[in-house]
């Protein structure tokens, strides 16, 4: 049947606050590679992600 996935911050995969292992079982992705392209991101944007990033650790509940 159609399961309802929901967005949540990871309690037992993280690093600092859940979000990009969140967001990679949100995706059926691997933790590490959501990891390695918010690093990448975050230098290619100059710093822009870290404020999503730190928007979606507050706003996103934890599992």
């Amino acid at each position: 049947m159609n399961e309802v996935k929901t967005l949540t911050r990871s309690k037992s995969n993280r690093m600092i606050a859940g979000v990009c292992a969140g967001l990679a079982d949100y995706l059926n992705m691997d933790p590490t590679v959501v990891r390695l392209l918010f690093v990448l991101g975050f230098f290619a944007l100059n710093g822009g992600l870290l404020v999503a990033y730190i928007i979606m650790a507050i706003v996103t509940p934890e599992e």
